[in-house]
């Protein structure tokens, strides 16, 4: 890398977490590096505002479950392939996947040998599978990049850098008056509105909007007069608005991304599938139900294989079900609104799992510069030592 040359820092993102992490991450090294600095990968939506312009649709890679994969496992393979051909090619300065172990495993293992330090951000969660899992990445790459400050053991134990950064999620601005501004925005009044966000990808939608629409039905019939908001990943909005269209509710979809943390923050209870997206409605203050189904043959196979109690951030972080999860058998309509009403009706409930996710997320907030600044810091820091004495002179002043 001449020292004179903009890095070319080829990132990998599979699916829309993904995608909105390597958004920031984009932003924070353009600012540190004065903008000298350029991209090239798969990225998404967020990505692609920063300037990326993607190999391929990333929506093709958002499928998740063991058996659920197996239909599509080809098409993924393809991707894998062009992936790591495209790494070959450009020779990038260094390598970013951004979380989705499964699909950044396949690239690794096309992409031979190359001159350029493998980076993955986002920890695969060694600690509730199999701990040997550390063993096997501290081989594959150079250095991890992870969100909980409980991870870095795990690797560093096996010989791996690793740079606890944050979590990025944390860097969502939800401003006071956020929520109520949004309801003005859509004719929302002041009775109580539920929020349903059921997932980023196709198999997970298909799964929970049928459970969701019996749980508003129950909700409905004890609680007349509530409205719905739907959050929606952009890619599936017109998916989502065909589910609802004849529902006798009031139903809000918005697939804009840049409403999604105001619209999330206009709910006085949300209905959520298990993710990323949990910790988002931590973050705006709104009680929340974790659902979740998936295919049994992949849940039998998970089950003998899993290590942790809890699903949900929240949880895990404090070892106890603040947060109410209803996973496969237990996720129906009727349990569902069972706890959407308790919590709309107890404010005491409401509060009380308000401040149990304050208090996890605090432990997800490194203090000073924010996680995506914390990443992109470590990725020059990773160039710098490759590039040895002159690079410091030159492009990462």
């Amino acid at each position: 890398m001449q020292a004179s040359t903009s890095p070319l820092i080829f990132l990998v993102a599979g699916e829309p977490s993904g995608d909105e992490i390597g958004g920031r991450l984009m932003a924070a090294l353009r600012t540190l590096t004065g903008e000298e600095v350029r991209f090239a990968g798969v990225g998404g939506e967020a990505m692609a505002a920063e300037g990326l312009e993607s190999l391929f649709p990333i929506e093709e890679l958002s499928v998740m479950g063991l058996v659920e994969v197996l239909p599509r496992a080809l098409s993924i393979m393809r991707r894998m392939s062009e992936t790591a051909g495209a790494i070959r090619r450009l020779s990038p300065d260094a390598v970013v996947t951004i979380d989705a172990p499964a699909f950044a495993n396949g690239v690794w293992r096309r992409l031979g040998r190359v001159d350029a330090p493998l980076i993955h951000y986002v920890a695969p969660t060694v600690w509730a599978w199999r701990p040997g899992r550390a063993r096997k990445l501290a081989r594959k790459i150079d250095h991890l990049l992870v969100l909980l400050p409980f991870e870095p053991p795990y690797f560093e134990a096996e010989g791996l850098d690793c740079t606890f950064v944050g979590h990025p999620g944390l860097e969502a601005e939800i401003e006071t008056g956020e929520g109520l501004a949004f309801r003005a925005r859509h004719g929302i009044g002041s009775g109580p509105v539920i929020g349903l966000l059921p997932g980023s990808r196709r198999m997970e939608i298909s799964r929970l909007m049928p459970v969701f629409a019996d749980a508003i039905r129950r909700i409905a019939a004890a609680e007349p007069g509530i409205r719905i908001v739907v959050p929606a990943v952009p890619a599936h909005t017109d998916t989502i608005r065909h589910a609802v269209a004849r529902w006798p509710e009031p139903v809000t979809v918005i697939g804009d991304r840049r409403q999604r943390h105001a619209a999330m923050a206009a709910c006085d209870v949300a209905l959520a599938a298990s993710g990323s997206v949990t910790l988002d409605l931590a973050l705006a203050g709104v009680p929340m139900i974790v659902a979740y189904r998936m295919n049994p043959l992949t849940l039998s196979i998970v089950r003998r294989m899993v290590r942790i109690r809890y699903f949900t951030i929240v949880n895990l972080i404090l070892d106890r079900p603040a947060i109410p999860e209803f996973l496969q058998e237990k996720c129906t309509g009727g349990r569902l609104a069972e706890a959407a009403l308790r919590l709309l009706r107890d404010t005491q409930a409401r509060r009380a799992q308000r401040e149990a996710a304050a208090t996890a997320l605090e432990t997800l907030r490194p203090e000073g510069k924010s996680p995506s600044v914390r990443a992109a810091e470590a990725i020059l820091d990773v160039l710098r030592r490759r590039s040895g004495a002159r690079s410091e002179q030159g492009a990462f002043r």
